[in-house]
């Protein structure tokens, strides 16, 4: 059976350019999803996956129909592939039934692939540049002065203070409290006994 995969963005609510490529090669069933904005939720491909069973061909008018970035097409492709399900982009003439088509498929997995790693590697580059440069990642701490962590443990040893008084008073809470506390510990070291 040949599927049709029809996705609009709410810019473009208008199909029927893409239902009627999708009836001239064929389709006998639809499934569409509309994308509003940063949501990508994906309900009508979900259903056309759970549809489609070995031997049927699911077919899009463009590939970018699949996904907002190559990877997204790839995914759902090795997830056809995997379910024995052939797919046809119209526009790309790309035709997994064919050799051709395979390979075409095959090449745009190596490149996505290429891509994945060749952001990694900047950003394992970027990384190692800003530690040589003293920067350290990670969410900056609450408690940014050695000030404002010897003021947390004066409060945290005089005893008219509460622990839910300090942190609303800081702002931070119980657990990062805690752990300047046990940090401030660790640093002074053991307490000699008394002689």
């Amino acid at each position: 059976m040949k599927i049709g995969y029809i996705r609009v963005s709410k810019h473009e609510q208008n199909e029927a350019l893409q239902r009627d490529a999708l009836k001239e090669a064929g389709c006998e069933k639809y499934f569409n999803d509309v994308m509003t904005g940063s949501k990508f939720e994906r309900k009508g491909l979900e259903q056309l996956l759970a549809f489609a069973r070995p031997g049927d061909t699911v077919i899009v008018w463009k590939l970018d129909r699949l996904g907002r970035s190559l990877k997204d097409p790839i995914e759902t492709l090795n997830l056809l592939k995997d379910r024995g399900v052939d797919f046809i982009s119209l526009t790309e003439k790309i035709d997994t039934t064919t050799p051709g088509g395979k390979l075409i498929f095959h090449l745009m997995g190596a490149l996505a692939e290429f891509e994945r790693d060749l952001i990694r590697e900047r950003t394992n580059a970027g990384l190692a540049a800003a530690r040589a440069r003293g920067r350290v990642g990670g969410r900056p701490k609450k408690l940014s002065t050695n000030g404002k962590v010897a003021l947390a443990l004066r409060l945290v040893e005089d005893p008219h203070h509460s622990i839910d008084d300090i942190c609303s008073t800081l702002g931070i809470s119980r657990s990062t409290l805690y752990r300047y506390v046990r940090e401030a510990k660790k640093a002074s070291g053991p307490s000699d006994p008394p002689a």
